[in-house]
């Protein structure tokens, strides 16, 4: 148990300070150009969490999210006795990850956010962009294990671009954020939404898979016909 705590509290500092950090390096050099910035913010991204979910995978299942823990609970893949300590470890980790990103270029370890993300597009964002997530991780989980880390990395850095949110997806890194008034931030007043809109996804998609993902493997489906 602890060294799942320690893992999970890790994956998920690192994976702050690399979308905090990240994110304010290609401010300080885009000269302005938003779209390099995201561009440079999504790549960071997007690399660092394959490379943690390949780090922290075997030992804790590197779920780094606790809507993706909620529903390896629903699902009985993770007990629920340690499911507060999976999201107390991933609470405390991802601030811990904006401070150090904060202290690492000269900032305070939390400044409140003043950039607002709010209206119903950027809930409805959060919803699709976490439903995805969990349906992503549920079904490469039960077909393809070995490809579950390239798989996120690479929805979650095209989900940065064809979500208007640049999709969050996870209530851990969006309470973490709103401490970070850089270009990742989020107002603490859009928080809420943005926390109920990835529940209600998550929730959405894992009751989905249950059903979905409750057959044989098309591959093994076909051997056996």
């Amino acid at each position: 148990m602890a060294r799942r705590a320690v893992a999970e509290l890790l994956g998920t500092g690192f994976l702050l300070a690399a979308v905090v950090g990240s994110g304010i390096m290609a401010e300080r050099l885009a000269g302005g150009n938003v779209a390099l910035a995201l561009l440079a913010n999504t790549i960071a991204t997007g690399a660092a969490l394959v490379a943690l979910l390949l780090a922290f995978g075997p030992i804790s299942g590197a779920h780094l999210n606790p809507v993706v823990s909620l529903g390896l609970a629903l699902d009985r893949e993770l007990p629920w006795s340690e499911l507060p300590l999976y999201l107390a470890a991933q609470l405390a980790g991802a601030f811990a990850g904006v401070a150090v990103a904060h202290l690492m270029f000269g900032n305070p370890p939390f400044f409140a956010s003043v950039r607002a993300r709010s209206g119903p597009a950027q809930m409805l964002a959060e919803f699709v962009a976490t439903f995805g997530l969990v349906t992503v991780v549920w079904s490469c989980a039960k077909w393809r294990a070995a490809a579950t880390p390239y798989a996120v990395g690479a929805y979650i850095t095209a989900a940065y671009w064809f979500t208007s949110s640049t999709s969050f997806a996870n209530p851990a890194v969006t309470l973490a954020r709103a401490a970070s008034n850089t270009f990742a931030g989020i107002r603490s007043a859009d928080v809420p939404g943005f926390v109920v809109a990835q529940f209600a996804g998550g929730l959405a998609a894992a009751l989905l898979c249950r059903w979905l993902c409750n057959v044989p493997a098309a591959g093994a489906a076909q051997r056996e016909g």
